[in-house]
């Protein structure tokens, strides 16, 4: 049972000494059997200071940046004896995914009460703008007197015009981020990882070409295979290979790889790789946040997207979609 159950279970003695260390904690920390937790150095320096200090019953959140993935691996401890041994066990789990997903949860809460309340609000303004016009449209252009004063036909509905044309404006703004919270239910189906690229290939040919963008494909094994709805994991494919094509800019001898592999926790792992520019440490924890860009053109949506798209991977099937640049990811 230990050794099949999904959540990391490691028991140690208080000098480190490993008495247990069940296969899915092997695969979190892509390690054989070990006999000391300072062996667990090399994966986190910081995971096995809180190893060794953790008392019976506390709880810690540690985020590691392997280079395959986030980890934000949820820790609790508890204490026991065995054979006159202290011996303290330790349940850890990656929930990475689970935190991503109420992320996204709160953000489309908070994008459908806004875009509500905006298009309740724009909506009758709209519809008042363009009714106002068709009236005036019928009217005789000139000058109009009344006791209070005189006015121009012609500017009465020049602004009406105005009015009407920013208020569809704001409704087509408004209704592009609404995207973000009207995901199709996907249809998941196996589809081989090299049809995929290729396809991926043929849609972006133009742009690849005209931009003259050494575009290449790297699968390992050849045959491997993922469970995805096509056209959504072709949607934040194209996405993220615009994004690294924009990256290019003043860039020589511009190359983007598309990489798959299984990494060795088992999950199908996608890559975009470019030599670009890179991005500015200090804006890599905000590059999923909707509406974040940092582009002048940019509407901040494409990469929430695909994170949003990313998480509908089946939980027996999880799969990690990453964009990797010269100087960042």
């Amino acid at each position: 049972m230990v050794q099949h159950i999904g959540i990391g279970l490691l028991a140690f003695q208080p000098d480190g000494d490993v008495e247990l260390i069940n296969t899915a904690a092997k695969k979190l920390f892509k390690t054989g059997q070990i006999k000391n937790i300072n062996s667990l150095e090399s994966f986190s320096s910081e995971l096995v200071k809180k190893l060794l200090l953790l008392k019976s019953g506390e709880k810690a959140l540690i985020k590691i940046y392997d280079k395959d993935e986030l980890l934000q691996l949820a820790i609790y401890a508890t204490e026991f004896q065995l054979r006159n041994k202290k011996i303290t066990l330790v349940s850890i789990q990656n929930i990475q995914g689970e935190l991503e997903e109420k992320e996204m949860e709160a953000w489309q809460n908070l994008i459908r009460i806004l875009t509500h309340e905006i298009m309740n609000s724009i909506t009758p303004i709209s519809s008042l703008a363009s009714t106002v016009n068709q009236m005036l449209i019928k009217e005789t252009p000139g000058n109009y007197t009344k006791k209070e004063g005189s006015f121009n036909l012609d500017d009465i509905r020049s602004s009406v015009q105005t009015i009407q044309k920013r208020s569809e404006g704001l409704l087509h703004f408004v209704d592009t981020y609404r995207k973000l919270t009207r995901l199709p239910k996907p249809d998941f189906q196996i589809i081989p990882i090299s049809d995929l690229f290729e396809q991926v290939s043929q849609l972006m040919h133009s742009q690849i070409q005209g931009e003259k963008i050494n575009l290449t494909f790297k699968v390992m094994p050849k045959s491997l295979e993922l469970t995805a709805d096509p056209e959504l994991i072709e949607q934040v494919l194209i996405n993220l290979l615009l994004n690294s094509a924009q990256a290019l800019n003043n860039t020589k001898e511009t190359q983007i790889e598309l990489s798959a592999f299984l990494n060795k926790r088992g999950r199908v792992v996608i890559q975009v790789t470019d030599n670009g520019c890179g991005l500015l440490p200090e804006v890599q924890d905000k590059i999923f946040i909707p509406f974040f860009t940092t582009k002048k053109e940019g509407s901040g949506i494409g990469l929430s997207l695909c994170r949003q798209i990313n998480a509908l991977a089946p939980r027996n099937n999880k799969r990690t979609i990453r964009a990797k640049y010269k100087n960042g990811f």
